[in-house]
């Protein structure tokens, strides 16, 4: 910590973790159905592998792990990801046979619109539309 103002030196958000059950299926469905960059697949360890992957361009990473012993897949994420344009990123989703919910939320101001998917092991994550 710096001990002038009491802080951290922390200064993004560097990765976020989502349990999935195959990194396989799980890298086909973040880069083909997301359309997300795959940024490291590396093994450690005895058979396991770090896998990240992102949107183009964006500095914080989603890793995809397998879930610790006693971790469930299929969770709660609470993990937004940002959109330009919600209502045709809802019709591309569907369209590729991702589990989304029927509707674009629309709650109005200040709320902006919103929706859920959930990835092929369930994971439920969030797309919230922001002015670009």
């Amino acid at each position: 910590m710096s001990e002038s103002t009491g802080t951290t030196t922390v200064d993004q958000v560097g990765t976020v973790m989502v349990p999935v059950a195959d990194q396989d299926r799980a890298i086909e469905f973040y880069t083909e159905k997301l359309g997300f960059e795959k940024r490291s697949d590396t093994p450690f360890g005895k058979g396991d592998r770090w896998v990240e992957v992102a949107p183009a361009g964006a500095a914080t990473t989603v890793a995809l792990v397998l879930p610790m012993e006693g971790e469930e897949v299929g969770v709660e994420s609470r993990i937004a990801f940002r959109s330009r344009d919600i209502d045709a990123d809802h019709a591309a989703l569907r369209e590729r046979g991702v589990d989304v919910d029927p509707e674009v939320m629309r709650m109005g101001d200040p709320v902006p619109p919103m929706f859920f998917f959930r990835d092929a092991d369930g994971n439920r994550l969030l797309l919230v539309q922001t002015e670009a």
